[in-house]
């Protein structure tokens, strides 16, 4: 291989192990420099000399490529060195000076080789041995490979002497074709990023597909660039217009939404956007990720910066929409923003709970809008043009008062009749409960059915497409389709059932490798499991569940706390233990809806509240890109709250299914 720059690989140098060792070092440090996308700072230049200088030596002998700085877009960062020799892909993480191996470092460098064997399209089938270098630790105990089924080895510690050591054990060990380094360097890289990971990215000017799966990546692109196009074209005409983005679950709804937003930013831009979503738990961790994410690399450009300050810009760029409308009943003004987007628009709140609001919040009686009629009238105080997005998904209302997409089209057919409208294609789908509305808007001359509007693919489970797909069919007691898709997903996505919490705990602590991140989940309504140490009514704050490290006993790798739907909704867990209580529970034909008030259960009669609850567990179903185990209790004779009755067929139903049974 011959030495390349930036422009035609992930990595800032590239060359055949012989090229690497006979180019100077200051020649290859300035390749490194010159490909960088930072200022370069003084520890980081006596890092990258020190790891030249390692492997120069370590690596004599031997035949293969080098990659240094290789690029991991989904994490937003950058892998020291990927070396290639034989059938081995070694992934080597670098901690020049430092004399420990903890814990966030070995996660770290096993985290790169788990995104290559995922993402990585060449490396798919290869095996892949993460090492972390520390360059001042002493001595070495016998250096272990062991490898997962997936071929991706457990990470090994070693300082500078046991490095070569390493690559010699496991060339001897593996076996298997050795690597084509051309064909390797070239192959497609198709991520599938987590909604932080890629608000992450996105916030540091990386484009939506540099972090999407192609298929994927290809649907948002398209849907991305097909807005963006009516951006640009509404203000352009001086138009206002309305947006429905919709899609599967999983989709993309909400990256579609940042990718606008992080590209049309600024406040002096004309089309300055800002995301809204009604989603306080998203909202709170997506700023708080960007806050962390951005003060990081800033420090680590040589900036000195406080958190409060980033905190600011990314508020302004992230707002919660009640924050949004609030600020809008004090102005009268238009919004300093000619371009908005709503998360999960179905859930505006409807006229009924939003005059309730007003009435008991906000002093005013006699509100006569809903949330969409009033949001919308913000916008159209604008003189010359504006643009809202409207991301849509199905079935996920989950809340008293959401009033659903039909909200919306109905205020622009009634109040806005100047506004024009851009539809999903798919919105006439039953799953979006448009409803009527969408009957009298498409008669409209201003109203346009787009195909390009629709997010086909899933992208949250990378590991099986189908899985909402069977979390329908289980949901909808369509037996047989339920069967069909597990035993389509069963091999790539595993899910299992048990009736025994601490097996359920141990069946995820199994999978879960470096720092893919696993939690408990829980209806909001399931009151009955705290003899299973689970009571939903303590105050989960969504940060630390989702953000902070397996140190952290408020963190959702300690297994201690569940979050409901609330909490999780729009968000997402690499592993899940879904606990299912007696609220929910399989009738042998359907479901019957129950609420725990007092001492009893008591039947939810209200269609529209046995809607919520069924939402509720497809949510909860519905967070894991990897795998899950359900919980269903053994129940108890001697508790009226919890006769195993309440429980068994529930259990039976996920068995008979195909789902298998840990015992």
């Amino acid at each position: 291989m011959e030495l390349t720059s930036a422009s035609n690989s992930r990595a800032w140098y590239s060359a055949s192990i012989a090229g690497f060792r006979q180019t100077q070092p200051q020649i290859i440090l300035g390749f490194l420099v010159a490909n960088s996308d930072f200022a370069l700072i003084p520890t980081q230049r006596d890092a990258w000399i020190a790891e030249i200088n390692l492997l120069r030596t370590s690596l004599e002998g031997l035949t293969g490529s080098l990659f240094m700085e290789f690029s991991i877009p989904r994490m937003g960062r950058r892998i020291d060195a990927v070396i290639l020799i034989g059938p081995v892909v070694f992934v080597v993480e670098f901690k020049v000076g430092e004399k420990i191996f903890d814990r966030e470092s070995l996660d770290q460098v096993w985290d790169y080789a788990l995104d290559l064997k995922n993402f990585h399209e060449a490396s798919h089938s290869v095996a892949i041995v993460p090492i972390l270098v520390a360059t001042e630790a002493t001595g070495s105990g016998t250096v272990t490979l062991k490898a997962d089924d997936d071929n991706v080895y457990r990470p090994v510690s070693v300082g500078v002497a046991g490095f070569r050591e390493v690559i010699d054990l496991a060339i001897r060990r593996i076996t298997g074709c050795p690597l084509d380094d051309q064909q390797w360097a070239r192959a497609p890289y198709h991520p599938t990023p987590t909604i932080v990971e890629a608000a992450r990215c996105l916030y540091a000017q990386h484009s939506v597909e540099a972090i999407s799966r192609h298929d994927a990546g290809e649907n948002l692109s398209v849907t991305s660039r097909r807005v963006e196009e009516l951006v640009d074209e509404a203000r352009e005409k001086g138009r206002k217009l309305i947006c429905f983005v919709t899609g599967v679950p999983g989709a993309g709804k909400t990256l579609v939404g940042l990718n606008i937003a992080t590209r049309r930013r600024e406040p002096e831009q004309p089309t300055h956007a800002v995301f809204l979503s009604g989603n306080g738990p998203l909202v709170a961790v997506l700023r708080e990720a960007l806050t962390r994410d951005e003060v990081i690399r800033r420090r680590n450009q040589g900036e000195k910066v406080r958190k409060a300050k980033v905190a600011e810009s990314v508020k302004a760029f992230i707002q919660n929409v009640h924050h949004f409308r609030d600020d809008q009943l004090i102005e009268s003004a238009p919004p300093i923003e000619h371009v908005v987007i709503f998360d999960e628009a179905q859930r505006a709140w409807n006229l009924k709970e939003t005059a309730s609001f007003m009435r008991r919040k906000k002093k005013r009686a006699g509100f006569s809008q809903s949330e969409p009629e009033f949001l919308i009238s913000c916008m159209d105080r604008h003189e010359d043009w504006a643009v809202i997005i409207c991301l849509v998904g199905g079935g996920q209302e989950i809340n008293r008062g959401e009033a659903g997409i039909d909200a919306w089209l109905e205020a622009i057919n009634t109040s806005f009749p100047k506004w024009h409208m851009c539809i999903s294609s798919r919105l006439t789908d039953t799953e979006y409960a448009a409803g009527r509305a969408l009957d009298r808007v498409s008669q409209r001359h201003d109203a346009h059915l787009d195909d390009c509007l629709h997010l086909a693919v899933s992208m949250r489970s990378f590991r099986a497409e189908n899985v909402s797909a069977f979390v329908k069919a289980l949901l909808d007691c369509e037996k047989q389709q339920a069967r069909d898709a597990f035993s389509s997903l069963a091999d790539r996505y595993p899910i299992a059932v048990t009736r025994d919490l601490n097996l359920a705990k141990q069946w995820i602590r199994a999978r879960a490798r470096g720092s893919e991140r696993l939690g408990i989940v829980a209806s909001s309504k399931a009151q009955r499991l705290k003899p299973h140490a689970i009571d939903i009514r303590v105050d989960v704050n969504p940060i630390l569940w989702f953000l902070n490290d397996k140190e952290d006993t408020r963190s959702s790798y300690y297994l201690e706390d569940a979050a409901t739907e609330f909490q999780v909704q729009g968000l997402e867990l690499d592993w899940t233990c879904v606990t299912w209580d007696g609220d929910l529970r399989f009738t042998g034909s359907g479901w019957s809806f129950h609420d725990f008030r007092g001492h009893r259960w008591q039947n939810i009669r209200d269609q529209q509240n046995q809607v919520y609850l069924r939402n509720a567990y497809r949510v909860l179903l519905t967070r894991a890109r990897q795998g899950m185990v359900v919980f269903v209790p053994q129940g108890e004779p001697t508790d009226p709250t919890r006769s195993p009755a309440y429980y068994d067929s529930t259990f039976n139903y996920l068995a008979d299914l195909g789902v298998p049974v840990i015992t």
